[in-house]
Order: structure tokens, then sequence, then C-alpha cells
């Protein structure tokens, strides 16, 4: 009598306040401002969708709205300028806010056979690196439409909500996972149909409503709360040149601005 092969299994991870502890679509303003790509007025404004997100997290409402913010100042982008600067600074914006917790989970995971999957909002030219950078099996981000070679503006796919489940279970069926065995981890309530989808959900750094969900469905609860910078934990990793510093001085400044302008709105 023949015996079935145990089937696949892996682990899906949200990125924003999961993996890394800021919003990874926003963290590259400032080297994009030092490319040239966007104004300071628009590193003010990601500054302060920055401290909003870290402070309170995103809805549905506030993340429809982030979406259409972004697809409106990329458009025109040349995407490959894009991606020799998340490239050149990636280690810089993305290495110190890695959370030691999270790291440690992707090695368990990967100890146990099981793959390691990044499903983000963000996208594709800014996720695929910082997946690549982890060690990840495969990543579903969002995907922008290009046409000679720059963004459109429009949207291809948008790795949203109900669109991350969907993308989860045809990941499954194209690669034979075996979701009921499967384990997800998320920080926001959007992503609720996603961790509906595997047999083992984690509610990592929650919102509210999903700390809700979680507390109600029984589902373990996780805090992240030591980000690390990768190359401490990897020293075989190769630490690139720092061409940004300039850059890194702007953001914290807009970083600070944006505060003082939260700040006095609410004054008002």
């Amino acid at each position: 009598m023949e015996t079935q092969a145990p089937k696949r299994t892996a682990a899906f991870f949200d990125l924003d306040k999961t993996i890394i502890a800021r919003s990874s679509a926003l963290a590259f303003s400032r080297s994009f401002y030092h490319g040239g790509l966007i104004n300071r007025r628009s590193v003010l404004k990601s500054a302060y969708a920055q401290f909003v997100f870290l402070v309170g997290g995103a809805d549905h409402d506030q993340m429809e709205r982030m979406r259409e913010y972004l697809s409106a100042l990329c458009r025109g982008w040349d995407v490959q300028q894009v991606r020799e600067i998340v490239a050149e600074t990636l280690h810089d914006m993305i290495d110190p806010i890695i959370y030691d917790e999270a790291a440690s989970l992707i090695e368990e995971h990967h100890a146990a056979g099981r793959d390691v999957v990044i499903v983000s909002s963000s996208g594709a030219e800014v996720v695929e690196p910082i997946g690549d950078m982890l060690g990840a099996d495969r990543v579903v981000a969002t995907r922008m439409v290009v046409e000679d070679g720059r963004y459109s503006g429009a949207i291809d796919f948008y790795a949203y909500g109900p669109n991350k489940a969907a993308a989860v279970k045809e990941l499954a069926r194209t690669e034979g996972y075996d979701l009921t065995s499967c384990y997800a981890y998320s920080d926001s309530i959007t992503d609720l149909p996603m961790l509906l989808e595997v047999g083992h959900p984690y509610a990592v750094n929650p919102d509210r409503g999903l700390r809700r969900e979680a507390t109600g469905r029984g589902w373990p609860v996780l805090v992240f709360s030591r980000p690390v910078a990768l190359r401490q934990r990897v020293p075989s990793l190769s630490v690139p040149s720092r061409p940004v510093l300039a850059a890194t001085a702007i953001g914290a400044g807009a970083t600070a601005a944006g505060f003082v302008w939260y700040l006095a709105k609410k004054r008002r």
C-alpha cells in the first residue's frame, strides 16, 4: 500500500508592523526625495502618514486613501530608477526596523520545512527586495500598471483585504499547501480574510479590531517590540555603501515636522 507524501505547508506574513516596525511603502520616502522623485512637501506628508500609521494603525478608509495618494504620487516614475533606489538604500531603510521576534519566527518555520510567504499591500518593487533580504520563498505584493517603463498610476493587483486571501488560496492550489496546517501572521483587521484561510492564525501587535477578533476566536496574540538590524543576526550579510546619509537627515527632520504638524492640527 502506497503512503501519501505529506502535504506542503507555509507561513504567511503581513509585512508592515508584523515583520518590520513601520510602513514599507512610506519608509523609502526620504530615499525617493534624494533621488528626485518627490518634493519636500511629499516627504512631510509621508512622514505625517507614517506617524498616524504607527500610532493608530490604518482602517479600510485610511488604506484606501493611502492607496489613492501613493498611486497619484508615483504616476510617471521610472520603474528602473525606483528599483535602483530601493536596492541602494534597502539596508539603510529596512534592516534596522526588522522585528527580532519576526526574524526568529521566519527561521523557525524554515527549520520546520515550511515555506515563508510575505503578503503585503506595498508595491512589488519594494516588497520583493525585502523578501529576498529576509530569505522569503515567495512574495505577494501590489503590482502597478507599467507603460513604457513608467508607472501609469493604475493598479493591476491590489494585495489588500480579500485579495490577500484569494492570493493565499491560489498559492495553496499551485504549490500544494495544506491551508489547515498553514500559519498566518498580521497586525491588521483588514487581513482577517487571510487569517481565516489558515489553520493557525496569529495576531501580531494587533489593532483594536483584530485584537477583538483574536480574543473572541481564541487566537494567539503576539507582541513584537525588538527591532534589530538583520546584519547583527546574520553577520555574513554584506554591508552596502551608505549613499543616503543626507537623505536620512532630511527624513528625520521630516518626521519631527510631521509630528509638530499633527500636534498643531489637534490644537486647532
